[in-house]
């Protein structure tokens, strides 16, 4: 008992002072603004510290400070390139509010003069920061990585992804009450908040080859490792995928960089003195060579541009030594907290600045001032750095990236090895704790009821049911369509998949459904990267002549909603054999059979003429055999449960489709040949913003009937759809040749950005235009040949398909982005052929994008 409470005395002996000091001490906390004595004007990237000490901030891209000390001091000091120093007293042991005014001197730096008695506005012409930024402008080509013969490296990824700024109330939860494990705690001060959540990690070492003359890259993935959720829902090569896009590598010589999905301008593009103020800030005579600390902000800080400081080499090569990048709170971007980038450079043998390490983070939120969101973090480390070391040409032979067959299975002695950014107790906490979360029931329950609501899909083990958002729709010749479905999953068989549905609408009494079954050749998911099967399916189902969707089923109940008349459709039935391959360097095939019957429906007729009487025809029935090839470099994507979701980068996409229709191949009617062939790409234009262009054309050579000519897409919902023609109607215009050019371009705020209380709301703009030449060749034309079926007409004999013969279709848009952040709102306008009948010069579409 002696002991015990000896014990006790010891604590409190030791507890109680260390509360007393705490106590007693008390937080000094300094906030405030710097401006300019004359003009007002707030004074970014002043230093600000306590005098005689080492405890330093500066201000902001708006003047603004906030420092803070449990040391009892009461004077801060105010310094500024071009200011004379100023001293201001304060209180210690408060939290206090100041305002700092600095007047201008006369000053030389580095051989540049700047001599004023008044600030004057900032200007490009003769100031020198903006010569020196010149300077290191026109030095860009000969600090590159390219401007040597041969590099070669080892680079280290680390990407970490984290629930952030998470309180306590939040972690305390009851449904986080078996997940305790999970939790993370860091300083408060952090980016990411007190608690965080870590829910991904990825880890990466990568042998890096480069050729000058002639240019060649080659990159070997010499180990891979990330957690692995091992579920349906979650994509865990997808979220790479992702990861890649949305933390790019950081490369400050280029005049983009691209991070968030977006392009900002780096400080030391082309065209940066255009964009940003810089300011000369500090030297540094004790570094060899000397650095001049130049700091820069966004002439209009809504724009994509940074805002930070770079160090830069005074020898005479103008190098980065250096660099803080991160961006401005009033920013067009969604959902960012916080960005910031930290670039270091070291020398190589050659005594030349060359990038070592990358320190990349984002701070994500619904909210940008507070609540929970996502942390990411991204480490790129180098080493080994070589140069003009020639390496033998079969390095480069083969795809330019390449992965070892056992990167995915490297020991943990490889990565104590090859780790050049150690890892934390808590980053290798994270494959463990996500391995013991995937096998806890409560998680599989949750999954289960996530993945119902986000994907439509109700998992039973080996077959789920869905998706839950076909199950009930309508249209004008269905009536009400009631649907059921599901399909088996890699619990019953790695090799055999199989899908079905049926379906039955009120109106018209029909059951409608489909069967298919795949055996997949690389014993791996159908739905995964690459794909490898052969697939039979039987569908009876109804279609929407011209109407052609991406990402989602005709039968969604969100498209029962549609303007002008809906009630011509098709009954089809399809008896379809195919065979898909895949490769990794995302060149595919697919060649397939598909005998194929249309039977008209609703308002729809199949009619000739015979001897001038019209004389109805049941069905068409036609056989074809298929080759798709497609092309999609460097292609990313997310796989869902149902459609793969492109990661859209600058990369073009090719495809090309080649069908032959076999008459007299299981009662087909008609031979012919049918060659398409399209182009997607995306161009970027800087501080413009981006364009997605699509360029397509098709040529049938045969004679066919209007069914199986080139039915134009369009769209009678009040979706904007991309890649359709808004205010065109389903079936009104059929082409056996066309060529068509799309163009929708994002300005990403650029204009309103510069529109004062306007650019609070951080609306962005866009523009699209849309022009379709085509036409009809008489063998294909009604009019000209009887013996083909006639257009389409309505009860009243109203003609409402036509051809393009005479001048091109086009319509355009002018539209505003980001409303509430995720609504785009168009306003679309037709061009041509308005004595249509039933058809709209002007419509109002929107659609739903959620964007960075």
């Amino acid at each position: 008992m002696k002991n015990y409470l000896q014990k006790i005395f010891y604590i409190l002996a030791l507890v109680l002072p260390l509360s007393a000091l705490q106590a007693t001490a008390q937080i000094t906390v300094v906030s405030g603004i710097v401006t300019d004595a004359k003009d007002k004007d707030p004074l970014p990237y002043v230093t600000v510290l306590f005098k005689g000490t080492s405890i330093i901030t500066r201000t902001d891209g708006d003047g603004k400070f906030n420092i803070s000390t449990a040391e009892p001091h009461t004077q801060l000091q105010f310094s500024f390139v071009g200011y004379t120093t100023k001293i201001v007293t304060i209180k210690a042991g408060e939290a206090q509010d100041i305002s700092v005014k600095m007047d201008a001197e006369a000053m030389a730096l580095n051989e540049v003069v700047i001599s004023s008695g008044k600030r004057p506005s900032y200007k490009n012409k003769n100031n020198p920061a903006v010569e020196l930024i010149r300077k290191v402008i026109d030095h860009k080509n000969s600090n590159r990585m390219e401007s040597y013969n041969q590099v070669e490296y080892k680079e280290y990824e680390k990407m970490l992804f984290s629930m952030s700024n998470l309180s306590d109330k939040f972690k305390n939860k009851r449904i986080f009450r078996n997940y305790q494990f999970l939790f993370d705690e860091q300083d408060s001060t952090k980016i990411g908040g007190k608690n965080v959540l870590p829910i991904f990690l990825q880890e990466k070492v990568t042998q890096n080859y480069f050729n000058k003359n002639p240019e060649k890259n080659k990159s070997i993935v010499l180990g891979d490792k990330s957690v692995n959720y091992d579920t349906p829902l979650i994509d865990s090569k997808g979220l790479s995928q992702y990861f890649e896009r949305m933390y790019a590598n950081v490369n400050i010589y280029d005049n983009n960089i691209s991070l968030v999905s977006n392009q900002f301008l780096s400080p030391i593009a082309d065209s940066a003195p255009t964009f940003y103020k810089f300011f000369i800030t500090d030297t540094i005579k004790t570094h060899s060579p000397q650095l001049i600390e130049l700091s820069f902000i966004p002439r209009n800080n809504t724009d994509l541009l940074f805002e930070g400081r770079i160090y830069i080499t005074m020898d005479g090569r103008y190098a980065v030594q250096d660099a803080f990048l991160t961006v401005n709170k009033n920013i067009n971007l969604n959902f960012v907290r916080a960005l910031e980038v930290k670039l270091t450079f070291d020398k190589n043998e050659a005594q030349r600045y060359y990038l070592t390490k990358t320190n990349l983070l984002v701070d994500f939120g619904l909210n940008k001032n507070k609540g929970g969101g996502f942390t990411g973090e991204r480490t790129v480390t180098l080493t080994d750095y070589a140069i003009n070391k020639k390496q033998p040409e079969s390095v480069f032979d083969g795809p330019k990236i390449a992965i070892t067959p056992d990167a995915e299975k490297r020991s943990e002695d490889f990565w104590l090895e090859n780790r050049a950014d150690t890892l934390s107790a808590a980053d290798l906490r994270v494959y463990r704790n996500v391995d013991t979360l995937k096998n806890m029931t409560s998680f599989k329950k949750t999954m289960d009821l996530v993945t119902l609501l986000f994907a439509g899909y109700k998992d039973f083990g080996p077959f789920e049911v869905g998706p839950v958002n076909t199950f009930y729709s309508f249209n004008d010749v269905e009536g009400l369509r009631l649907r059921l479905g599901g399909r088996t999953t890699p619990a019953l068989s790695k090799r055999y998949y199989f899908e079905t549905y049926a379906a039955y609408g009120m109106k018209d009494e029909k059951w409608k459904y489909f069967l298919s079954g795949t055996y997949s050749l690389n014993n791996k998911s159908i739905y995964s990267f690459p794909q490898h099967y052969v697939r039979g399916s039987f569908q009876r189902d109804t279609k929407i002549p011209g109407q052609e969707l991406q990402f989602v089923q005709e039968d969604n109940f969100l498209l029962s909603f549609k303007r002008g008349e809906n009630n011509m459709m098709l009954y089809n039935d399809f008896y379809k054999v195919e065979y898909m391959k895949e490769y990794e360097s995302h060149f595919s095939y697919n060649l397939s059979f598909r005998k194929w019957s249309q039977r008209p429906g609703g308002a729809l007729n199949f009619n000739t003429l015979v001897n001038n009487q019209i004389q109805a025809v049941d069905k068409i029935n036609s056989s074809e055999i298929s080759l798709a090839l497609r092309y999609a470099p460097r292609e990313r994507f997310y796989q869902g449960k149902i459609y793969r979701t492109p990661i859209i980068d600058k990369y073009p996409v090719f495809n090309v489709r080649y069908t032959a229709g076999l008459k007299d191949v299981f009662e087909s009617d008609y031979s012919y040949h049918n060659l398409m062939g399209s182009i997607d790409k995306r161009f970027y234009l800087s501080q413009l913003g981006y364009s997605d262009v699509t360029l397509e054309g098709s040529y049938i050579f045969g004679k066919v009937p209007f069914p199986l000519l080139s039915i134009h897409r369009a769209n009678q919902t009040y979706a904007y759809q991309l890649n359709s023609y808004n205010l065109m109607n389903f079936l009104e215009f059929v082409s056996d040749h066309y060529a068509s050019l799309n163009i929708d371009h994002n300005f990403n705020g650029f204009f309103f950005n510069k529109i004062p209380l306007l650019k609070k709301l951080k609306l962005r703009e866009s523009v699209s235009f849309k022009i379709l030449y085509g036409g009809l060749r008489d063998e294909n034309n009604p009019a000209y040949d009887q013996s083909l079926l006639l257009f389409p007409t309505t009860a009243n004999g109203v003609a409402t398909t036509y051809t393009l013969n005479k001048e091109p279709y086009m319509e355009g848009s002018v539209g505003v982005g980001n409303i509430f952040k995720l609504l785009r709102v168009d306003l679309v306008k037709r061009f041509n052929y308005l004595d249509h009948p039933v058809v709209s010069e002007w419509g109002i579409r929107a659609r739903v994008k959620f964007d960075f």
